[in-house]
C-alpha cells in the first residue's frame, strides 16, 4: 500500500480551496500579529514591536501555507526565505501604492487612503499566492522524477 499522493491538483476547485486555505490562514495570522502588537506596544518601541512581530508572523505564516494552504513537502530555511521575499515585494507594492496616492492628493480622506492600501494589499496577497503556490511550494518535476527512479531502483535492488 502506497501513502497518498499530496501533490496539489491543477483543477479549478483546488486552486480555489488553496486560495481560500491561504486566505484563511494568512488572515488568522494577521489578526493574531495586531492582537500580539497592541499587547507589545507598551513594553517596547511600536517600531521594533512591529519588525518582531513580522518576523515570527511571516515564519508562522509560512509553515501554515507549506503545510495546510499548498500542502507542499518543502520545508527549510530556503523556503523561508523565499515567502520572506514575497513579504517584501509586497511591502513595496502597497508602500508604492501610497506613495503614489500621496504624490497626486496631498492630503487623502481616510477612506481613500483606506480603499488604495486595501485594494494594493488585495493585489499584492493575489500575487503572493500565485508565487507561493508555483514558486515556493511548486513540486519540482526534478525532484519527483529522481524520487520516482530511486524508488524502482530500490524496488529492483530488494527483490
Amino acid at each position: 500500500m502506497t501513502a497518498p499522493d499530496r501533490r496539489p491538483t491543477r483543477t479549478p476547485h483546488a486552486l480555489v480551496a488553496a486560495f481560500v486555505r491561504f486566505v484563511v490562514c494568512g488572515g488568522g495570522v494577521g489578526v493574531a500579529s495586531s492582537g500580539v502588537l497592541i499587547l507589545l506596544h507598551d513594553r517596547m518601541p511600536l517600531a521594533l514591536a512591529n519588525a518582531l512581530v513580522t518576523v515570527v508572523s511571516t515564519v508562522i505564516a509560512t509553515e501554515l501555507h507549506s503545510r495546510v494552504s499548498f500542502r507542499s513537502r518543502r520545508r527549510g530555511w530556503g523556503v523561508h526565505l523565499q515567502s520572506g521575499l514575497t513579504v517584501a515585494v509586497s511591502y513595496a507594492f502597497t508602500t508604492g501604492a501610497l506613495l503614489c496616492l500621496y504624490a497626486f492628493r496631498s492630503e487623502p480622506s481616510a477612506l481613500v487612503e483606506q480603499s488604495v492600501y486595501l485594494s494594493a494589499s488585495a493585489l499584492a496577497g493575489i500575487g503572493r499566492f500565485a508565487l507561493l503556490r508555483v514558486v515556493v511550494f511548486g513540486e519540482r518535476e526534478a525532484e519527483g522524477a529522481r524520487a520516482r527512479v530511486l524508488g524502482k531502483t530500490s524496488v529492483a535492488m530488494a527483490a
